[in-house]
C-alpha cells in the first residue's frame, strides 16, 4: 500500500509544491484534524512546503491540520488532495522556519548514507538495570529485558513483536519500534536523551 500511495501521490504535486525538493522519510507522529479528533500517521516524503502521510482517517480537501512528527516536532497546514491510503497537507512556516525546515529534513534523508544515524553516533550502553516493563499507546505493558541502550535507542527482549511504527515507552522516554530482529525490537526514542535520563537504568 505504501508503494502505491507514494506513486498516487508523486503524480499528483502541485506546481506549488513543486517550488521545494521533496525526499522520501520514514518518520511517524501523531494528526489532529479540525474536529479535534487525533489518528497516528507515518511520514511518506516531505518538503519544507508539503508532506504527504500515510493515515487510517482524512479529513476534507482544505481542511485545517496539525500534526507532531517525531525529529520535526509541530507542523501545521491545510488538507491539499486525499489518496488512497493518506493524504498530503501544505506546510505553513516563516520563511526562517521553512529554511531550518528544509535543512532538517535534509538531513534526516541523508543521515544514513552520511553515517550520521543516531544509532551509530551514539555509543551503547550496557544497562546495569535490564528488566523492567514497557506501556504501549492503548495501555498494554509488557515485562521485557532491555539488551542495550543509547541516547537515540534502545534494543529490548520481549515475547510479541509490535508492529513497525508503534508507540512505546520505555520508563518515561518514548519511542517508536523501528526493527525487528530475533530476540525482540530494537526502538527510537522521540528526541535524543540525556545521561541522567538514562539513570534509571544505568545505576547500580
Amino acid at each position: 500500500m505504501v508503494a502505491f500511495a507514494q506513486q498516487q501521490d508523486i503524480q499528483a504535486l502541485t506546481e506549488q509544491e513543486r517550488q521545494y525538493q521533496r525526499v522520501e522519510l520514514t518518520l511517524f507522529g501523531r494528526y489532529m484534524l479540525q474536529n479535534r479528533q487525533e489518528f497516528p500517521c507515518q511520514i511518506l516524503n516531505m518538503s519544507a512546503g508539503s508532506a504527504a502521510l500515510i493515515t487510517p482517517n482524512h479529513g476534507d480537501v482544505g481542511e485545517r491540520v496539525i500534526a507532531y512528527v517525531d525529529h520535526l516536532g509541530r507542523l501545521e497546514g491545510k488538507i491539499l488532495r486525499i489518496f488512497h491510503g493518506g493524504f498530503a497537507m501544505s506546510v505553513n512556516a516563516t520563511e526562517r522556519k521553512r529554511d531550518k525546515l528544509a535543512a532538517k529534513i535534509t538531513w534526516l534523508a541523508n543521515r544514513h548514507e552520511l553515517s550520521l544515524a543516531e544509532d551509530r553516533r551514539h555509543d551503547r550502553i550496557a544497562p546495569t538495570q535490564k528488566a523492567t516493563a514497557i506501556k504501549l499507546e492503548d495501555g498494554r505493558t509488557y515485562n521485557i529485558r532491555i539488551i542495550d541502550l543509547s541516547l537515540s535507542g534502545a534494543a529490548i527482549e520481549l515475547d510479541v513483536r509490535p508492529a513497525l511504527g508503534t508507540l512505546i515507552w520505555l520508563g518515561n522516554m518514548r519511542g517508536r519500534v523501528v526493527r525487528h530482529f530475533d530476540e525482540g525490537v530494537a526502538i527510537e526514542f522521540a528526541i535524543v536523551q540525556t545521561h541522567d535520563s538514562l539513570k534509571q537504568f544505568t545505576l547500580t
